[in-house]
């Protein structure tokens, strides 16, 4: 697939890409993407009308690596993950967020995966499955908050 993105796709552009399709879904749609948890389901909701519209991954490709650092962004937030470039030939997209405790995951896979699969790909699932059960919080151990809550 050829990707034609406005900024290289590298760990430190993630977040540019991130914020450029919260601003983005906002103007379009009117979402209010807000780095939750819960906004997943947005992302989602989206990606499925585009399924809906019949748009191609190859159509969609910088929106959905888009959505893919927005999903990723919420991963750093919320499980201590950060952005890096994995050696692994399996995803599409070679920029993961790897977690504390050494696994990568792959958000911008996930979106293209929802967009290809519809919702037998849960992007939710894959967030919900990558969350540590504690985090390392200011005060010591504390629960991650989970999609759907509203911490």
């Amino acid at each position: 697939m050829q990707l034609h993105l406005h900024h290289p796709l590298e760990p430190d552009s993630a977040s540019r890409f991130a914020a450029a399709i919260v601003e983005a879904a906002a103007d379009i749609s009117g979402a209010e993407l807000d780095y939750s948890p819960a906004s997943i389901e947005m992302v989602e909701d989206i990606v499925d009308g585009f399924r809906t519209d019949g748009a191609s991954s190859e159509e969609m490709a910088e929106s959905l690596v888009a959505f893919g650092c927005y999903v990723g962004e919420i991963l750093t937030r919320y499980a201590g993950g950060t952005w890096s470039n994995t050696e692994n030939a399996l995803p599409l997209i070679p920029l993961v967020v790897r977690l504390p405790d050494a696994r990568e995951c792959h958000p911008i896979d996930w979106v293209f995966r929802r967009l290809e699969g519809g919702p037998d790909v849960s992007i939710r699932e894959l967030y919900m499955s990558a969350l540590p059960r504690k985090a390392p919080g200011p005060s010591g151990a504390h629960e991650v908050p989970q999609v759907g809550s509203h911490e």
